[in-house]
This record gives structure tokens, sequence and C-alpha cells, in this order.
């Protein structure tokens, strides 16, 4: 489990393609000062197993699946990715529960003066995003300032901007998204009975 706060900002020392994964080397001193093989990272806001570590380096298997819900599939050497080992058990919590897996992407488009940032919002995602709800944006923890059906817009303070990645995103670039892992256990939970209503009406 993770908490959407960022660690430190590491780095993409290394991309590998192999079949139907890819094999990437990030530096990351902190996280690596206590990682060791099995252990988990999120890299992003993607929870990845780390396979060595050697050096405040470690590499991470990316398997095809994860390539294709997340922006990890456009990964290049010198890109700056947002690091967070998992919380331990009684660890403080200090974001919101995340697991790590990634929902889907979305796309920076803009950002003002106050640090109210916008990005798209993919449709099938729309319905567990809520207005001060939570959502995971590149593994940070935030809360939702406004919402509709295409896009949602967070609230930046200078802290983040500077201690994440989200401060270097620029119009254009996709971030990893993940929603809040409850909302979709109350929509399996409750399905059932929605749509039992719906045919007694």
């Amino acid at each position: 489990m993770f908490t959407g706060i960022v660690e430190e900002v590491g780095e993409v020392t290394a991309v590998e393609q192999l079949t139907d994964a890819a094999r990437l080397t990030v530096r990351g001193p902190l996280v690596t000062s206590d990682a060791g093989h099995g252990d988990s990272i999120a890299v992003s806001g993607v929870c990845l197993t780390v396979v060595t570590v050697s050096g405040g380096e470690f590499t991470v298997d990316v398997v095809n699946e994860t390539l294709q819900r997340s922006s990890l599939a456009k990964v290049a050497v010198g890109d700056a990715v947002n690091l967070e080992r998992a919380t331990p058990a009684g660890g403080r919590l200090g974001g919101h529960i995340m697991q790590g897996h990634v929902d889907g992407t979305g796309v920076f488009l803009s950002r003002d003066e106050r640090g109210v940032t916008t990005f798209s919002l993919p449709p099938a995602l729309s319905r567990y995003v809520v207005e001060k709800g939570s959502i995971a944006v590149d593994g940070v923890s935030l809360t939702v300032a406004s919402v509709s059906e295409d896009r949602f817009s967070v609230a930046l303070i200078p802290t983040t901007l500077e201690a994440t990645t989200l401060g270097r995103r620029e119009e254009g670039d996709f971030v990893n998204l993940e929603v809040d892992v409850v909302a979709k256990y109350v929509e399996k939970l409750t399905a059932p009975h929605v749509a039992a209503n719906a045919h007694n009406v």
C-alpha cells in the first residue's frame, strides 16, 4: 500500500526492452537506502517490484499490462519520476490509500498562476472522481477541486510543485491516474441491488 506522499524525485538511467515487457533502472538514493529484492516501490504511481539494488539505483520489470495502462510505456533515459516506498504496517497515512495500480492516463491541460492544474479525465474513470475526493496523479495524492465529464482540476501548493514531477509537467504530457479504490468497491457491491431495483420499477 502507498499513501501518495512522494519521498523523492528519481531519474530513469536505463530502459531495456524485453519480450512483452521493459526493464527500467532508476536512480533513487533515498528509496534504495533500505530496499532489497522483492520490495515494492511506486514509480510515478505504478507499484513495481524491485529486481536488483546497487549504488543508489534499482531495477524493475514492467509487464505489458502495466505498459498499456500507464505512461511508463513512453518513459526514456533522463526522465524524472516520483518515488515512494510501500507504507509499513503502522506507518503514517499522510495522503490516501493507494494501491499503485494505475487505472489509466490523463493529459496535462493547463496550470494557472494560483497553481490550479487541470488534467483530462478518461470517460471510463469520471464516475469515480468527485469534488473534494482523492485522486492520485503520477503517484501524488491530491484533492479534487472540480470535476466534469472529461477533466478535473487540483490546486497544487508550491511544495508539491517543487518536490514532485508535477511542477515540471507541460501541456500535452501524459500522467498516470489512480482513482479511489473505495469507490470501485462500492460500485461493484451495490450494482446488483441497483439493477434489481431498476428491474422492479
